[in-house]
C-alpha cells in the first residue's frame, strides 16, 4: 500500500513545499551563517590590528618605554603583549601580564601584519601580530581579546538552524492549511458526484465562487452532468417514441396475419400482400434511418472527400422526381470537405419535407458567407412558429396536422440532418421566412 502522501494530494503538495522549503532555506541559513561569521571575525581582527598598529607606532616613536605596563587604547582588546626575537614578553597589559606569549606567528618584513587565532590553556584568543619595524630584531606587538562567545561556541549554529527548522515547519503547517482550504470544494464536489446515479442526473454539484481553477472544474462538472441529463432524457425519449412508431406497422402486420388466419377464404391474398409491403417498407425505412444515426460522427463514415456543393445538388435534383418544381440559385466554387452519402442525405430529407409542405414552389440555394458554405432549402408552405423550430429537430418529432397533409418520412429526416451538420462542424437551422418555410445548413467551407 502507498504512503499516505502518496495517496493524497494534500499530502503530496505539502511534502513538496516543504521540500522545497528546505532546499531554500537551509543554503541560505548556511550562506548567512558563514556571511555572521565572517563579518563578526572581521570586526573582531580590524580591531585587534587597529590596536596592534598603534602600539607599534608608539614604539617606533620612543613613547611606549619597554617593561611598562601598556595602556589599553581599545577596551575590547586588552591582551597585548610586545614580545623580542628571541620570544622574551618586553611588555604587556595587565590583563595578559600573566599568560604566555599569545603566539608564535612571527610577521615577515614583507607582511608585517598577520590575524589568526590561537589557544591558550585558559582561553582561546583572536589576535593580530604587528612587526614594529623591518630589522630582523624586531619586536613584535600582540595585540587579542578573548574570542567572541558566538564565534567560540555553537550558539549561532543552534539559533540559525532553530529558525530554519521552525521556517520549515511553518511553511509545510501552512500548506497543509492552505491546500486543504482549496481542495474543500473538490471534496464536497466528489462528495456530491458520489449521489449522482443514473437514475436521477438532476443533481448538480455546489459551484465555489470565483473564476478560480476550482470554480471552472465546477462548471465543467455541471455542464456534462446537464448534457448527460439531457442526453439521458433524449434516450428515454427516443426509446418510447422508436417503440411506438415500431409497434404501428408491426401491430397492423399481426392483425391482418391473424386476420388472414382466421378467415381466409375471406382474405384478398393480393391486398393482404401489399399493405404488409407497406407496412414492411415502413419498418425498414425506420431501422435504416435509426442505423445511419448511429453511425453518423463514428469512424463507419470517416471517407471525406472535397464536395461541390452546387454540383451535389444538381446531381440529386437530376434524379429525382418531385410534384413541386424546384428553382435553384447555385453560386459556384463553394466547396465543402465532407462525407458524400451524409450530406447527399441532408439534401435529400431537406428536399422531401420541403416538398410534402410546399403549396407551389421549392426554392434551393447554394453560397458563402464569412467562409461558410450555406446551402439552403425554402417552400411555400406553413410557416413554422418560432417555439418549434428547435423541437422539429428532434427524433419522431411532427408537428400539428397543418404540416401533416402528407403521412410520407419517419420521423426522423431532420434530426439526421441536425446530426449530420453537427459532424462535420456546422449547424442547421429554420430561419424567418415570410409565406413558408426556410432550412439554412451552414458548415465550414475549403
Amino acid at each position: 500500500m502507498a504512503p499516505w502522501w502518496a495517496r493524497s494530494l494534500r499530502g503530496r503538495v505539502t511534502l513538496i513545499a516543504t521540500a522545497i522549503a528546505a532546499l531554500v532555506l537551509i543554503p541560505v541559513g548556511l550562506t548567512g551563517l558563514l556571511l555572521s561569521r565572517s563579518l563578526m571575525e572581521a570586526t573582531v581582527f580590524k580591531d585587534t590590528t587597529d590596536t596592534a598598529e598603534r602600539i607599534a607606532y608608539e614604539m617606533r616613536g620612543g613613547a611606549l618605554p619597554m617593561g611598562a605596563s601598556i595602556p589599553v587604547p581599545n577596551p575590547s582588546v586588552d591582551l597585548i603583549q610586545v614580545v623580542g626575537p628571541n620570544g622574551q614578553v618586553l611588555a604587556t597589559s595587565d590583563a595578559a601580564r600573566n599568560l604566555p606569549p599569545l603566539s608564535d606567528v612571527r610577521p615577515t618584513p614583507g607582511n608585517r601584519v598577520i590575524s589568526t587565532t590561537n589557544c591558550l590553556p585558559t582561553e582561546c584568543v583572536h589576535l593580530s601580530a604587528v612587526r614594529v619595524s623591518v630589522f630582523a630584531d624586531s619586536p613584535i606587538v600582540y595585540a587579542g581579546r578573548s574570542t567572541p562567545e558566538l564565534l567560540a561556541s555553537r550558539t549561532l549554529d543552534a539559533i540559525v538552524f532553530g529558525q530554519i527548522g521552525v521556517l520549515i515547519a511553518l511553511t509545510g503547517w501552512a500548506t497543509w492549511l492552505v491546500t486543504g482550504r482549496a481542495l474543500r470544494p473538490v471534496a464536497c464536489m466528489r462528495a456530491e458526484l458520489d449521489a449522482v446515479h443514473a437514475s436521477d442526473l438532476s443533481r448538480r454539484v455546489t459551484q465555489p465562487p470565483g473564476e478560480d481553477e476550482v470554480a471552472t472544474l465546477a462548471r465543467s462538472v455541471n455542464g456534462t452532468l446537464a448534457r448527460l441529463e439531457r442526453s439521458a432524457l433524449q434516450q428515454r425519449q427516443f426509446a418510447s417514441d422508436a417503440s411506438h412508431e415500431l409497434r404501428t406497422p408491426i401491430a397492423g402486420l399481426r392483425a391482418q396475419l391473424e386476420s388472414a388466419q382466421l378467415y381466409p377464404e375471406d382474405t384478398d391474398l393480393e391486398s393482404l400482400v401489399d399493405s404488409a409491403l407497406r407496412d414492411t417498407d415502413r419498418l425498414e425505412a425506420i431501422i435504416t434511418d435509426l442505423l445511419l444515426l448511429a453511425r453518423i460522427g463514428s469512424r463507419v463514415d470517416t471517407a471525406k472527400e472535397v464536395i461541390d456543393l452546387s454540383d451535389l445538388v444538381l446531381q440529386e435534383l437530376a434524379v429525382r422526381s418531385d410534384k413541386v418544381p424546384v428553382e435553384v440559385d447555385l453560386a459556384e466554387g463553394v466547396l465543402v470537405e465532407g462525407v458524400r452519402l451524409q450530406l447527399t442525405r441532408v439534401l435529400t430529407n431537406l428536399l422531401d419535407n420541403a416538398q410534402r409542405h410546399a403549396e407551389h414552389q421549392v426554392h434551393v440555394s447554394v453560397s458563402e458567407e464569412d467562409g461558410l458554405a450555406v446551402l439552403a432549402v425554402e417552400n411555400d408552405g406553413v410557416e413554422i412558429a418560432p417555439q418549434d423550430r428547435e423541437r422539429i429537430f428532434e427524433r419522431f418529432t411532427r408537428l400539428d396536422a397543418a404540416r401533416s397533409r402528407d403521412a410520407g418520412g419517419t420521423g426522423l429526416g431532420l434530426a439526421i440532418a441536425r446530426d449530420v451538420a453537427m459532424a462535420h462542424r456546422g449547424q442547421i437551422r429554420v430561419e424567418d421566412y415570410q409565406g413558408g418555410a426556410r432550412f439554412v445548413l451552414r458548415i465550414p467551407a475549403v
